[in-house]
């Protein structure tokens, strides 16, 4: 009845002799010079989207590579402009960043991308919006002042497809850093957010709940300071995640909401959610759910936790997920709870659950009780494994108890 996790990507290349490794890793290595090279060469009005692919931006330092228009900071004065031609002069980030945007090629189908040189602040009652086919690389810092309300963000784009934000870093009190609402082929790359109140990111759908936001990759998220999530997803179907980092965030580390089609390499969570239920791992409302069932769909390698709420935490018929690792310690509330969900496995391949609250799993009369869980592969250090009510055929296996207890059915 258990199941077999995925091999990583890429592992069997890692299981190769070393002559057959060191040939493979010279082609990549030259094709990557190849990319790298063409972007260098490529002129500022080369903008076709071939130019700005995502192995090149991702290889690619800040600001590198081609680009249609830019907003540079000399002094306390911002210039934009588009090639030759200025179309903003003045003392205001917003203002700069929003007229390179806008002088790109109206009504375009392939990206064109704006290079932002320096750093600023702007208000958290405004925004920086994005439309379709736009590529935002910001060297510099994006610190947000004041308070404001509704969906304002540093970066926002809403009803939108083929955005992509290469880098960006976030101080001060944003209500979302990344705003991105029923948009399609989204990238975000490098993100860095050390805030002191707000969200993260937040990319859904809930503008039109009937379309799904679609084709999300998110390569590296670092947030600290959030009052709330680091990372919040609502109704996105197909999205791939490298590593989340969260760091003293009131909320969750990552909570998906009504997603599908999704792979997690790594959260890496210390002190999220203190004093709450909050997690650093969390699915919620139907997360996992493909029309009326729960196939395995989310797949996670690995969930750090370090102190904060909980560790991973499901809850209201979520399920369809896989996770190959954990390393859970002294959570001040479940290290894990499972509760009203459906194909869940747990540590696939190995983890560590040590001090904190115990691993639950229960159920709220709601909902449909728990069915086809897992919990396996575990050592638990001072802490407890306890079911109740009983699910429907719930596996405990390979669990090693060290002075800890067990109560299951």
């Amino acid at each position: 009845m258990g199941r077999r996790s995925e091999l990583p990507l890429f592992a069997a290349l890692l299981g190769r002799s070393g002559p057959e490794r060191r040939r493979v890793g010279a082609l990549a290595a030259a094709a990557l010079a190849l990319t790298t090279t063409a972007a260098a060469l490529a002129s500022p009005e080369e903008g076709t989207s071939a130019g700005l692919t995502a192995a090149a931006s991702a290889a690619a330092a800040c600001g590198d590579g081609a680009y249609q228009a830019e907003a540079v900071l000399s002094g306390s004065t911002w210039t934009a402009r588009r090639g030759s031609t200025t179309v903003y002069t003045g003392s205001d980030l917003r203002s700069a960043v929003q007229a390179a945007v806008g002088s790109l090629t109206a009504g375009r189908t392939y990206k064109e991308r704006v290079v932002v040189r320096g750093s600023g602040s702007m208000s958290a009652g405004s925004r920086i919006s994005l439309p379709s086919y736009t590529v935002l690389d910001v060297c510099g810092t994006i610190n947000v002042t004041g308070s404001g309300s509704g969906d304002q963000a540093p970066v926002y784009s809403r009803g939108t497809r083929d955005v992509e934000v290469q880098h960006l870093n976030v101080t001060g009190t944003p209500l979302y850093g990344i705003f991105l609402r029923n948009v399609q082929n989204v990238v975000l790359g490098q993100i860095d957010m050390r805030l002191s109140s707000g969200l993260g990111v937040r990319i859904d759908n809930r503008g039109d709940t009937s379309q799904w936001t679609r084709n999300v990759r998110i390569d590296n998220v670092y947030v600290s300071g959030a009052s709330s999530h680091a990372v919040e997803t609502y109704g996105v179907d197909g999205l791939t995640i490298g590593t989340v980092t969260a760091r003293n965030v009131g909320e969750s580390g990552l909570l998906l909401n009504q997603t599908i089609n999704a792979t997690v390499t790594r959260v890496d969570a210390e002190n999220a959610g203190t004093g709450t239920g909050y997690a650093a791992f969390r699915m919620a409302n139907r997360n996992g759910r493909v029309g009326s069932s729960y196939p395995t769909n989310i797949r996670v390698g690995e969930v750090v936790a370090r102190g904060g709420g909980r560790g991973v935490f499901c809850v209201s018929e979520s399920g369809g997920a896989v996770i190959d690792r954990v390393s859970i310690s002294n959570t001040g509330n479940n290290a894990v709870l499972i509760e009203n969900c459906y194909n869940v496995t747990l540590a696939a391949q190995s983890g560590t659950v040590s001090g904190g609250g115990e691993i639950r799993l229960a159920a709220r009369t709601e909902f449909p009780n728990n069915s086809d869980i897992w919990i396996q592969n575990l050592t638990v250090t001072n802490s407890a494994i306890r079911e109740s009510p009983c699910g429907t055929n719930t596996t405990f296996r390979n669990n090693t108890l060290v002075n800890s207890s067990q109560s299951i059915c």
